[in-house]
């Protein structure tokens, strides 16, 4: 019988010290359903990944990978913000896994959609999108400038999925492929479907985070969303000031950033 394929869970931290003690026990669950069931092998892993938080994020991680063998973490060695933290992660888990997937710790995204992600993988599948089934959870000025956005990088060339953040699985070749990607703006939801390769979307309803607070403010979510516009256009990019217009540059997809220094835990 042949042994099942190897999955981390990477999962990327900033000051995250009252949800982790929550939801580190539900993706635990998760991955040892997953194991129980023979859809993944017994060296799978949990990769919880620091950005460099000021809290006890980073204690509390050392605390899991202590009391239970499946917890792993790396941290950076300053905050470099979410996007190079999930890549850091993926190269990382590249070495070991077969297929990785990538979920924010907060408990908002879906953790049993996970086991439907592995079936899509045993199908032949080398990526599966997470995809939330509304924003109702979202708030009114979040909802729509949401809708906004994706409007716009349609109008600009670029390729996203509608509705979907970073919830996802990769099969080891598809990072591979993507450490060939030398992109300073990281906008991995753009990025991805450029690599190719087989992919299909999993659906689920998004959730209320469990506890603590968004560490994604409205300067956070327009820069990322700045990273992917400026990134992944394959258009012309017009700048606005109040007195001119200006055509800058045709954008075209560029490639990934060189990967960030990295501490293993014990």
């Amino acid at each position: 019988m042949n042994r099942p394929d190897c999955l981390y869970i990477v999962i990327p931290c900033y000051n995250e010290e009252q949800v982790l003690p929550v939801t580190s026990g539900m993706f635990l669950d998760e991955l040892n359903h997953l194991i129980k069931a023979g859809k993944i092998s017994s060296d799978s892993r949990i990769m919880f990944v620091n950005d460099g938080s000021s809290d006890s994020t980073w204690d509390i991680i050392t605390d899991l990978s202590k009391k239970d063998k499946h917890f792993i973490g790396i941290s950076q060695s300053r905050n470099r913000g979410h996007q190079s933290s999930v890549l850091a992660g993926l190269m990382e888990a590249s070495q070991y896994a077969d297929m990785t997937i990538s979920i924010d710790c907060d408990g908002q995204d879906d953790i049993h959609a996970m086991e439907d992600m592995v079936d899509a993988y045993h199908d032949g599948c080398d990526i599966v999108y997470g995809v939330r089934n509304d924003r109702s959870t979202d708030t009114f000025f979040k909802r729509n400038t949401a809708k906004g956005f994706y409007k716009i990088m349609a109008k600009l060339g670029a390729e996203t999925v509608y509705n979907h953040a970073d919830y996802r699985l990769l099969s080891k070749r598809v990072i591979n492929e993507l450490a060939q990607f030398k992109e300073t703006n990281l906008y991995l939801r753009g990025l991805i479907p450029l690599v190719g390769f087989k992919s299909t979307s999993v659906y689920y309803s998004r959730s209320e985070r469990l506890a603590g607070k968004s560490h994604y403010p409205f300067s956070k979510m327009l820069n990322l969303a700045l990273n992917g516009i400026t990134s992944l256009s394959v258009n012309s990019i017009v700048l606005f000031d109040f007195s001119c217009v200006t055509e800058v540059a045709t954008i075209t997809p560029y490639r990934i950033i060189t990967m960030n220094t990295i501490i293993i835990s014990a």
